[in-house]
């Protein structure tokens, strides 16, 4: 399902970057877009598995969703408010605090950092160090958490980390959950550095970790291991901060991914996913007591996009209010991991590993190659789907939360085809 028009993407190769990654897997020029669906300029509809890398949790222009910003720009509602109290902004706050932090009793204060993920990750690791007053932070192998330049030091992928083009420093990695296959002991090696006065381990200020990591290759930490890191954070005075991205805003299942776990982060990043609507926003929640910052010690020109504070607080009041996403999002997922399984025992001595959580799940493959070649062919069907993983050796479904059950079935159709294509 390539475009007919061979000079429709002329422009695009003449004049953009060659630091342009996704549309080089999917060669063709998006028109429209609605609900789990994308259709380019020549018609041919595409069923979307990628959901913005996990920012259109709720679909492509969700009725519900454009209705409010579509109310709110027709009355002249701000939309540059740096800041600024604004009325959007009180809005979100409040719905944010009534639906989300006050049923989970999370005693987080809000900072808006920026519009990006990596704002918020920036935020975080500045916050950590001024609180603790040291520079070190921890993270793990395979971690991804943005591609500024504190956010790359703490980032595992070695392609990635490359791109700064400077030693990237205060930060050290640790091994994930079962980077060992289950052969070592949790935190052994890091305890053993930590209580070691010759280990050369800076004392660290923060450790800052992904409860699923979906870049990473949809590495899925279990929740006894998560408990055992907050326990080892208190033991050694240093802040937990999770990650939450890609897999908060209920791609896990509740709203935060380390709910399941029964953990309280000292610092939480979102972003992705919290406006509701695809558009820029992210958040850093951080425990009262660590609200050390000076007026304007961190900022950003685009951190009051009201736009997105409008759709975030419609978001949670149509989806957050009731406790039906998340039934509905493991439902979902038990859906998805079934079918995989079966794709798995298809191909018996060749076949992906399956893992995932809620509405993230992966394949791994034994050759990395085929991972990108199962894609190709996804495309060529009609389905979007990426590859993460080290060596894009993983084949990575994250379809809206939305999705109907049909639309869902449908799509793992055309994936298990694209897997027998490519066989």
């Amino acid at each position: 399902m390539t475009t007919n028009n061979p000079r429709a993407l002329s422009v695009f190769e003449a004049l953009e970057s060659e630091v342009r990654s996704y549309c080089r897997g999917w060669p063709t020029v998006f028109d429209r877009a609605q609900g789990a669906r994308l259709t380019d300029e020549d018609g041919h509809s595409y069923l979307d598995f990628f959901a913005g890398a996990g920012s259109l949790n709720y679909g492509h222009n969700n009725p519900v969703l454009k209705r409010a910003l579509i109310d709110y720009i027709e009355r002249d509602g701000i939309t540059h408010g740096l800041d600024m109290a604004t009325t959007a902004k009180r809005a979100f706050l409040e719905t944010f605090e009534n639906v989300i932090l006050r049923p989970r009793d999370l005693p987080y204060k809000v900072m808006f950092p920026g519009p990006t993920g990596t704002n918020a990750v920036e935020s975080a690791l500045k916050l950590a160090r001024k609180v603790k007053g040291r520079e070190s932070v921890v993270s793990f192998t395979n971690a991804f958490h943005g591609m500024s330049l504190g956010s790359l030091a703490v980032t595992g992928n070695a392609f990635k980390r490359a791109g700064a083009g400077i030693p990237l420093v205060h930060g050290t990695p640790m091994p994930f959950d079962n980077y060992f296959d289950g052969q070592v002991p949790d935190f052994l090696w890091f305890e053993r550095l930590l209580e070691d006065q010759g280990s050369g381990l800076n004392k660290p200020a923060a450790v800052i970790v992904e409860t699923v990591q979906g870049e990473g290759g949809i590495n899925v930490a279990r929740a006894e291991w998560l408990r055992a890191l907050q326990e080892l954070c208190q033991r050694q005075d240093m802040l937990l901060i999770v990650d939450d991205i890609q897999m908060g805003c209920g791609r896990t299942g509740g709203f935060f991914s380390f709910e399941e776990a029964g953990i309280v982060p000292d610092i939480v990043t979102l972003s992705k996913s919290i406006s509701g609507y695809g558009l820029p926003m992210s958040l850093c929640l951080f425990k009262g007591e660590l609200d050390v910052w000076e007026p304007g010690e961190h900022n950003g020109t685009f951190r009051g996009n009201n736009p997105a504070f409008v759709t975030a607080a419609a978001t949670l009041d149509a989806y957050w209010a009731d406790g039906q996403m998340e039934k509905q999002t493991l439902a979902r997922g038990e859906q998805v991991e079934q079918t995989l399984l079966a794709i798995g025992e298809e191909h018996p001595e060749a076949g992906p590993q399956i893992r995932g959580r809620g509405l993230v799940w992966g394949m791994k493959f034994a050759d990395p190659a085929r991972a990108t070649t199962v894609c190709k062919r996804a495309f060529e069907l009609g389905l979007l789907v990426e590859t993460s993983g080290p060596e894009s050796e993983v084949v990575k479904v994250l379809p809206p939360l939305t999705v109907s059950s049909a639309e869902l079935d449908e799509g793992l159709q055309v994936l298990a085809k694209a897997v027998r294509d490519t066989a």
